[in-house]
């Protein structure tokens, strides 16, 4: 009896269950595959021999799977040490699974393409599906979850630049996820219908912060517009690299950063005597359904699918990415790559698609980003408008 499992690893997404749906359906059309399981939270239950089988889940909960935001099978930031790998592979044969399939980051990735090695002497093929809304995952265009993970900051920025607009005496920072990367924060920028709307700056982490530099901009947007917005990654570094608010934790590549978001805020209010304030969506921004982009969704859907395909075809140490054919109309392609060491390497933006000196994006970002935030987010109108 051949049997497969899946495994999730690290933060949720909004379309991490889609790519599950994928890989379940892909498994059940297949006569190589007989049995479906999940290790519960993660490589946790593994360790603790707790398993959920998903043979015979119904069709109407696959199909809810679809627009489940969160992990429907529990996930997890185990962190292994190298002599780990040997006592999960010896686990996982003596359960007699023949597949394994790691959703997740470059972290997870990583897990796949090292849990890969020490499975191999058993025969057991162990793979990989991309997510991270962070789009930092090397070797593929954009990573599932990201796209609806930008989705919702842009609409959310709309929304409150609509607030602001109509009581315009205030400063509002909004805290955007990005560890490293400004992908998220850069986002933002589709909120706008025309020059001059929020977000007014854009805090990437690729730009070192400046403090002076940061309070000037903010001074002579709030003198020009009364009210400002501005969208920060929380990844905020100065120069020399420290973040610009110590972290509160740190585990393993896990780093939990302090609220940049209120930290900036303060600063506004204690050097320049502007009110401001701070908003944090936090994981608001992945759990959301509501924002979910219909691009991500199928794609990730896909990517769950190649996931079972790759390793059917005796592939092992390999993950599925994202290829782009055109940007209009918007085709993409999912294609299987090897997973090698330099998927630690955390892909930021490129300098193409950052205005240093204005404190934003490029077009060039905005026309790469545009076709996967889909649908178009809503129009709004004010009468208050210069």
């Amino acid at each position: 009896m051949s049997k497969l499992l899946l495994i999730h690893g690290g933060g949720p997404t909004a379309v991490i269950n889609a790519s599950l749906y994928g890989a379940i359906i892909k498994a059940k059309e297949s006569s190589q595959i007989d049995r479906i399981y999940a290790s519960k939270r993660g490589v946790y239950g593994i360790w603790e021999d707790d398993y959920i089988d998903l043979s015979d889940v119904s069709a109407q909960d696959l199909e809810l799977l679809k627009n489940t935001p969160g992990s429907a099978i529990g996930t997890g930031r185990d962190h292994l040490e190298d002599e780990d790998y040997d006592k999960l592979a010896t686990l996982i044969n003596n359960k007699g699974f023949n597949y394994v399939l790691m959703t997740g980051g470059n972290g997870t990735q990583d897990t796949a393409r090292k849990l890969s090695l020490s499975c191999a002497p058993y025969n057991i093929l162990v793979g990989g599906i991309p997510k991270t809304m962070d789009n930092d995952l090397s070797k593929t265009d954009h990573s599932p979850g990201f796209p609806s993970a930008a989705r919702y900051l842009a609409g959310s920025v709309k929304e409150a630049a609509q607030d602001v607009k109509g009581l315009a005496i205030h400063v509002v920072v909004i805290e955007a996820f990005g560890r490293d990367a400004g992908w998220i924060a850069g986002s933002s920028a589709l909120a706008r219908e025309k020059d001059g709307d929020a977000p007014h700056m854009i805090l990437c982490p690729e730009v070192p912060f400046d403090e002076e530099q940061f309070l000037s901009r903010v001074k002579y947007l709030f003198e020009k517009l009364g009210g400002v917005v501005v969208v920060a990654s929380e990844g905020l570094r100065y120069k020399d690299g420290t973040p610009i608010v110590e972290p509160v934790f740190k585990i393993a590549r896990s780093t939990y950063y302090g609220d940049v978001s209120s930290h900036l805020a303060q600063l506004i209010t204690k050097k320049l005597g502007i009110k401001a304030r701070s908003e944090k969506p936090g994981i608001l921004g992945r759990a959301s359904s509501a924002w979910i982009s219909t691009v991500d969704r199928e794609e990730a859907i896909e990517c769950g699918k190649k996931a079972v395909e790759l390793v059917l075809e005796g592939k092992t140490a390999y993950v599925p990415v994202i290829e782009r054919i055109s940007d209009n109309p918007y085709k993409s392609k999912v294609v299987g790559v090897e997973i090698d060491e330099s998927i630690l390497e955390a892909k930021q933006m490129p300098e193409k698609y950052i205005d240093r000196e204005n404190y934003n994006v490029t077009k060039e970002y905005i026309e790469w980003l545009k076709p996967l935030v889909k649908p178009d987010l809503p129009r709004f109108v004010s009468f208050i408008e210069d």
